[in-house]
């Protein structure tokens, strides 16, 4: 291995804290510059989000984040879960709980950033709980990590531009699935707000669909460590299955396990439709693995999509601690069936859309597997540019 020279992480970068506007002025909200709070720290890259501020806003409680800052989030719930960071690709305000980090040296920008994703270990070492139970850094810790990088100006490049390849690559599919499910969503509005046929048969959620409730997963702990799949519960159908996710025995009825490529409906807390697109696991109550035996995927995924805004305001009007909906509200969830012909020649159309979704979801959680487990080497070293 060439000669690597360690430093300080705090002796390289420099570090700003944001802010958050008072919500009681209304012209510091509503403007042209996005602001950026955990919420939004979803992807690789950051550019835009829903709540916007004015300069006024700026000026008085927020911090502007220049174009490739690395935003971290140093403060929060989902730090447990895992640690957001990004780089900004337009400048942006910040909260409180995130960090904005600059290197002196602006060539070392991208390295830190790959440094800080492949020390994702290191970093929840260091990981502190608040006394409500989120997770919070030192800010002091943080900069008195240890970071070392190459002197060799060919193995820095080499590191810098593989690590960023598979970033974008995973960015560029990303993209493109948000895309391909705008596009399916433009054909749903037009085939069936825009253009609907008055003679078509008028069915439910509940009819055109088979809604299957999870499991108490917890009545079915692991008999041995070889028949267990994790437990997939509202929060990994959001974030994913982590070595944090729950163990259920496979000893169970199989239609309780969801695969790849599954329509998963959350119907309690945080209500949401998504395709699944991680590995084999088991049914958690609170949410329905929705099937039909009747029609395609593409039409009861969209219906179910179309459906959402609906099912979550009904689930905030329930006076409980956890908001819901009931099978009855899938009854009264109206359905616009086509006639057969007519369902077939859409399905030309749309079916192609979702299933390129679903290939895309393979290839992202396969190059997700290489980042996780080549960046950690890449960037100690371990792996150089002659291997």
């Amino acid at each position: 291995m060439s000669e690597w020279k360690e430093y300080k992480l705090g002796d390289i970068t420099n570090w700003y804290s944001g802010g958050t506007p008072s919500k009681d002025k209304k012209d510091y909200w509503g403007g042209s510059i996005p602001w950026i709070s955990a919420k939004t720290m979803t992807d690789y890259q950051v550019s835009s989000s829903e709540l916007t501020i004015t300069e006024n806003g700026l000026a008085n409680g927020s911090r502007l984040a220049i174009e490739k800052d690395i935003l971290l989030l140093v403060r929060g719930s989902g730090l447990f879960i895992d640690i957001p960071i990004n780089i900004v690709e337009k400048p942006v305000a910040f909260n409180q709980d995130i960090k904005a980090i600059r290197a002196k040296n602006p060539e070392l920008q991208d390295f830190i950033f790959f440094w800080l994703q492949g020390n994702k270990k290191g970093l929840n070492d260091i990981l502190e709980e608040t006394g409500i139970g989120a997770g919070k850094f030192d800010t002091d810790l943080l900069k008195k990590l240890d970071i070392s990088i190459p002197t060799n100006k060919t193995e820095f490049d080499f590191i810098v531009q593989t690590a960023k390849a598979i970033f974008d690559k995973i960015d560029l599919l990303e993209r493109q699935n948000a895309a391909l499910e705008k596009m399916a969503q433009t054909l749903f509005r037009q085939w069936f707000l825009e253009e609907a046929n008055d003679e078509w048969a008028i069915s439910s959620l509940s009819e055109m669909a088979n809604f299957l409730n999870g499991l108490a997963c917890q009545k079915f702990p692991p008999k041995n460590d070889l028949d267990k799949l994790p437990a997939l519960k509202i929060k990994e159908l959001s974030s994913g299955i982590s070595e944090n996710s729950d163990w259920v025995s496979t000893d169970i009825k199989p239609e309780y396990i969801v695969k790849n490529s599954d329509v998963i409906f959350a119907w309690s807390a945080s209500l949401m439709v998504k395709i699944w697109d991680g590995q084999d696991c088991i049914l958690n109550q609170h949410l329905f693995k929705v099937t039909s035996e009747d029609y395609p995927k593409w039409f009861y995924y969209l219906w179910c999509k179309h459906h959402l805004t609906e099912f979550i305001s009904i689930a905030a009007s329930h006076a409980t601690t956890m908001g819901h909906i009931k099978r009855g509200d899938l009854d009264e969830a109206k359905v616009l069936i086509p006639s057969p012909e007519e369902l077939g020649a859409m399905t030309e159309q749309a079916e192609p859309l979702i299933q390129k979704i679903i290939a895309n979801n393979i290839q992202i959680n396969t190059l997700i597997k290489l980042r996780d487990s080549l960046l950690p080497k890449l960037m100690t070293g371990e792996v150089t540019v002659e291997q």
